[in-house]
């Protein structure tokens, strides 16, 4: 099997580590580095060209089947987009969350004193929401070792129970197919699988949810008319935008190349031959006596092994220890010589 874009990357490595981070296209160090000239030699700013936030956020919306734009707030964080949702909550109330847990989900909840956050297993989750729990929060995919999450029924199961749901899409987003009714509230950061920048992040949710939200701090950005209330705030702006905060234009000139080859090439596509190297580690790991984590996912875990990590190193292929396992997350640019190699590299247990 073949990596899906050759053209746009030229690895010196094994990169079996985009659940930490994705590795940018050509295009995307390309348009970085336009813009980085024309501003160093004083021809431009990298914020002049005002439609590029426009356009990224439109590209974030297209991840959601069913969203448009006017859901989309761009953010830095995934951990500050969450904390109006956090904010939102009465004292007292609860909120579900998965065991293992990425904390950038579970954090927010966890340092507020007066609410309860109530952990389960991620097999317990959709059985555990019961009409006391005002949230449940979880990652589509987990980080730790890539089980997913049914989301329809999740989604089902909140709202027989008064709860809303928001959802991380980080580990899930440019591979996994995601609808935006799934939900009421997504984060997602765009550095992993969205192969952008650490600082281009967004955060969705209709103008229902969206209602029962308060910007915190909201900023020149999240103005009406930014431009016109620069020195005299009036309104903040009436769709999900309000929630804005000043963007990194320079990551979001990154996360546009990104977001325009994921869309290229597709996510279906983009998800098959994912999940085809990982079934293929899986396979390779197991006759090997290791026993991965068995999930649909282009994740793979190993529990318990993450000490191997430094040996792959030294065999020039990056995998990641999480959780005390051997992670490792198989992407557009990969291909079957790099399973070949980590099974190689690992030998047998």
């Amino acid at each position: 099997m073949t990596s899906l874009a050759p053209q746009e990357f030229a690895l010196e490595t094994t990169w079996l580590n985009t659940a930490s981070h994705g590795l940018p296209a050509a295009r995307s160090l390309a348009a970085v580095r336009d813009i980085t000239e024309r501003w160093a030699a004083g021809r431009t700013t990298p914020m002049e060209d005002a439609t590029i936030v426009d356009r990224f956020r439109a590209a974030c919306a297209r991840l959601l089947d069913g969203a448009s734009g006017e859901h989309i707030a761009i953010g830095s964080s995934v951990a500050a987009l969450i904390a109006p949702v956090a904010a939102a909550l009465p004292p007292g109330a609860e909120v579900l969350l998965v065991e293992g847990e990425f904390s950038s989900v579970s954090a927010p909840f966890v340092h507020r004193s007066d609410i309860v956050s109530r952990f389960v297993s991620l097999e317990e989750l959709i059985y555990a929401v019961r009409p006391q729990t005002a949230l449940v929060a979880v990652s589509v995919v987990q980080s730790a070792d890539g089980r997913v999450i049914d989301l329809p029924r999740l989604r089902a199961a909140a709202t027989a129970n008064g709860a809303r749901l928001l959802v991380d899409a980080s580990q899930a987003a440019g591979w996994f197919p995601l609808s935006f009714a799934d939900a009421d509230y997504w984060v997602c950061a765009t550095f992993k699988w969205l192969i952008g920048a650490r600082s281009a992040n967004f955060f969705a949710a209709g103008p229902q949810a969206a209602a029962t939200l308060r910007p915190l701090g909201p900023g020149w950005y999240a103005a009406a008319d930014r431009w016109a209330e620069m020195y005299h705030p009036v309104a903040l702006a009436d769709t999900t935008r309000r929630f804005d905060s000043t963007p990194d234009s320079l990551g979001v000139y990154a996360a546009l190349g990104g977001l325009s080859l994921i869309e290229e090439l597709g996510i279906e596509k983009i998800g098959a031959h994912n999940i085809a190297l990982a079934d293929s580690l899986r396979a390779g790991l197991t006759a090997l006596g290791y026993e991965p984590v068995w999930a649909n996912s282009a994740i793979v875990s190993v529990p318990g092994a993450g000490a191997l990590a430094d040996r792959l190193r030294e065999a020039d292929i990056v995998a990641s220890a999480r959780n005390g396992g051997l992670r490792f997350a198989f992407h557009l640019y990969n291909d079957g010589v790099d399973v070949e190699r980590a099974l190689a590299a690992l030998g047998s247990r």
